[in-house]
């Protein structure tokens, strides 16, 4: 089994140290685990994806176009 190493700040380590009943490297697990398995969804889907790069590109803009604009309005 592989290890891991987490820099935390301070405070959340001193609020983490409040509950010592839990067991923060299976909360860590479990959350990485659905974090993995999100993504090996997404790639599944994407592999049967018809889209190339350049339609994802326009796409992109396209969204970050209209997101600024919302934005930005009065």
């Amino acid at each position: 089994m592989g290890n891991i190493t987490l820099a935390l700040p301070d405070d959340l380590q001193e609020r983490m140290k409040k509950h010592s009943e839990i067991r923060w490297s299976e909360v860590v697990r479990k959350s990485i685990s659905q974090k993995m398995e999100m993504m090996e969804m997404m790639d599944k889907i994407a592999r049967k994806s018809k889209l190339t790069q350049r339609d994802i590109s326009t796409i992109s803009r396209k969204i970050k176009a209209e997101t600024f604009e919302d934005l930005n309005r009065d």
